[in-house]
């Protein structure tokens, strides 16, 4: 029952931000902040070691006709992402209110209700529960997109929802193939995830599903060429929202490959593994280039996004182990980083009412804890040794190199670039010339939060075993369903 609570606790606590509406402007938000307190403690006190053996199931039959389950199971990975999302969804709420002041027990409603899809896709090992997930978590997102966003939030709110929504369908239809697949082979028709992974194989229909699967996958994680809806929707939501969409609803794709997508078409894979390492260093070099060619913040913050999920993809591409322990770390460190790149950058909008690089400068005079914090996670964002990027990017270079060079190389002249565009945006807006007003420091109590992001990115780049032990124990399992991307049968009873 305690993987039902972790689902429960926000889905619930979001009808109790908005009935606290009615007690007086900020009671939405402690009460929602409580929830995601509460949901962090308990996700924290599972991976605690000798708490809660793993892995967790939580089984009850819901369309047994048709073979749907309610099925949710937790290890070690999906633990760690269960955590990340409690966790920058508490950093969430850290973030100037703005529009947000306009309905806000909906506004913190929607988004804890955003924060219960992503844990029920990170939960979900029925494939029709993991579907139900995977769209039920964007509906609350558009309507944050859309009553509260900036800028043009009617375009980005559908841009987003076609994009997420039409691969959403290809997805279905992908489970669908597997479902009736899965069926004819064995008599039993089961939409659940242990059942289905023993039953891939060579077959021109499976090809067809893999693609769907993938391209589904790919839209959520921002990969070129699927990435149009992200810098939109990125710039467009409210501040809170943008750091859930770039800070762990990006991640739920690459959960999807690393977790169902591989190990469902293991046949596939194998010949198209070079594909996604390709569009991974197409991603790593293109999010870099155009961030560096960006004068609005927030822009240069998505494409950045854009370029740092390049590397996961191409981790899984790689399929080795050092690749997918960086994968994991990045994926990590990322959600941390963004996190607070997308905090900083709303903290900056707030004052000075623009995201235009070239009206600041010269903030440092004004705003030195701004500036230091800053300075951290653009360091962070370039890879710099000791800080969480580093660790995971390594480690995915480490691995790739085993299948590619050239790809190799590609993906390290991505690195290069993150110099650049992270180095211009500390210049422009700290250092220089002021082109603008000067702004409030941040105070003491706003610190606090950018400590906590702070300790975590500096803890993950020192010593990044902890998490690299988490998910240790389910790679291997992915890697006996899947081994090296062969035709070799997949192991039965791999996951929990």
């Amino acid at each position: 029952m305690i993987l039902l609570l972790l689902l429960m606790i926000p889905f619930a606590g979001g009808f109790l931000a908005w009935a606290a509406e009615r007690l007086g402007k900020g009671v939405p938000r402690i009460a929602a902040a409580a929830v995601l307190l509460a949901d962090l403690i308990l996700a924290c006190l599972i991976m605690f070691p000798g708490s809660h053996p793993l892995p967790l199931t939580y089984t009850h039959e819901w369309v047994p006709r048709i073979g749907i389950s309610f099925h949710l199971a937790c290890d070690g990975l999906s633990l760690l992402f269960v955590i990340l999302t409690a966790g920058i969804g508490f950093a969430a709420l850290a973030a100037p209110q703005g529009a947000s002041t306009h309905h806000e027990g909906l506004f913190h409603a929607n988004i804890l209700w955003t924060v219960a899809g992503i844990i029920g896709v990170f939960l979900a090992f029925d494939l029709f529960l993991f579907y139900v997930f995977w769209e039920l978590m964007l509906i609350p997102m558009y309507f944050l997109i859309l009553l509260w966003g900036q800028g043009s939030p009617r375009s980005a709110g559908i841009k987003f929802i076609i994009f997420t929504q039409v691969s959403g369908l290809f997805m279905l239809l992908a489970i669908l193939i597997l479902y009736f697949n899965a069926g004819a082979a064995t008599g039993v028709y089961s939409f659940d995830y242990n059942r289905l992974v023993m039953h891939g194989g060579p077959s021109r229909v499976l090809w067809w599903a893999m693609i769907a699967f993938f391209v589904a996958c790919c839209v959520k994680l921002g990969i070129v060429p699927f990435h149009a809806w992200l810098p939109d929707a990125y710039c467009a939501a409210p501040p809170a929202g943008s750091i859930l969409l770039a800070g762990v609803m990006s991640k739920t794709g690459a959960y999807a490959l690393l977790r169902f997508m591989v190990p469902l078409f293991p046949a596939q894979a194998l010949p198209f593994s070079r594909v996604m390492m390709l569009l991974g260093v197409v991603s790593i070099l293109y999010g870099a280039a155009v961030a560096i060619a960006q004068t609005d913040l927030k822009r240069l913050i998505a494409f950045s996004s854009v370029s740092h999920m390049g590397f996961v993809l191409l981790a899984i591409g790689a399929w080795n182990e050092p690749a997918l322990q960086g994968a994991v770390v990045q994926m990590v460190s990322h959600g941390v980083i963004i996190a607070a790149l997308f905090l900083l950058a709303a903290h900056l909008e707030a004052h000075l009412h623009t995201t235009d690089m070239d009206r600041m400068g010269g903030l440092w005079e004004s705003a030195p804890r701004m500036g230091l914090i800053m300075l951290l996670f653009a360091l962070a964002s370039m890879g710099l040794p000791g800080l969480g990027s580093f660790a995971g990017e390594f480690l995915t270079l480490v691995g790739s190199l085993r299948n590619s060079v050239a790809l190799t190389a590609g993906a390290a002249a991505g690195g290069i670039l993150s110099v650049i565009y992270a180095l211009s945006m500390m210049h422009r807006i700290f250092q220089g010339a002021s082109h603008g007003p000067m702004i409030p420091d941040l105070s003491y109590r706003k610190a606090a939060i950018f400590a906590l992001l702070s300790i975590a990115i500096i803890g993950i780049g020192l010593y990044p075993r902890p998490i690299m032990g988490a998910g240790a124990a389910t790679i291997t399992a992915l890697q006996r369903a899947a081994p090296s991307l062969s035709f070799d049968p997949p192991s039965p009873g791999v996951l929990p």
